[in-house]
């Protein structure tokens, strides 16, 4: 009887710690180690009297962006009261660099001056904080937990390859268009394409000519 009673009191106090124990996020399958999108905003403010820029202005503006390195994944507004004036302007610049103003502005800090207005860029990057990851070992693992960077190869890989970051927070609608044959382009030519075995051995000559 007392070796009863010792067993329950002992699977009580066992049970009260599995439900006390914090909830783990690495107790599961998915990874916790996952692709974070960042955003940060650029400014450039230029003297644009009546919605022209000013001279010299789209000289500075092109050496501005040059060192930000704008490309692919990058929005551009045109903020101000002149910004309907100076947007064409300003897209000629951006043109260079393969992309487009993009409608309306984010809102940034400080007021536009008067006879100027604000070029935005809006950068977006993707990344997986705290890869690589090694703050333990994976054993002894009492409480059945993945190893600290597992999904860090992987998803670091990933975030590196998309081209938008933006398109892992909210994917991208189709445009409604397809194209059967370019679908199975891919696949036609695989299939009409001659077995490698049916052809002669190539001879190679390993001397030089």
């Amino acid at each position: 009887m007392r070796s009863k009673l010792a067993l329950l009191v002992l699977g009580s106090v066992l049970a009260g710690c599995v439900a006390g124990a914090p909830n783990k996020p690495d107790r599961g399958m998915a990874p916790v180690n996952i692709p974070v999108v960042t955003s940060a905003e650029y400014v450039f403010d230029a003297a644009a009297p009546g919605g022209s820029l000013a001279p010299g202005e789209g000289q500075r503006l092109t050496a501005w962006l040059q060192n930000l390195g704008v490309g692919y994944g990058d929005s551009i507004y045109v903020d101000g009261g002149y910004a309907a004036r100076a947007r064409g302007q300003v897209a000629e610049i951006v043109g260079r660099y393969g992309l487009l103003v993009q409608a309306g502005a984010p809102v940034t800090a400080g007021m536009v001056a008067p006879d100027s207005v604000r070029v935005v860029v809006s950068r977006r990057r993707a990344m997986v904080p705290n890869c690589p990851n090694w703050e333990r070992g994976d054993q002894p693992n009492y409480e059945n937990r993945s190893i600290p960077g597992l999904g860090c190869a992987v998803n670091s890989n990933y975030a590196a390859m998309v081209a938008d970051p933006v398109d892992l927070i909210h994917g991208r609608e189709g445009s409604g268009l397809s194209s059967p044959e370019t679908v199975t382009k891919a696949i036609e030519t695989y299939r009409k394409a001659s077995p490698t075995g049916t052809k002669a051995l190539q001879s190679a000559n390993t001397k030089g000519n």
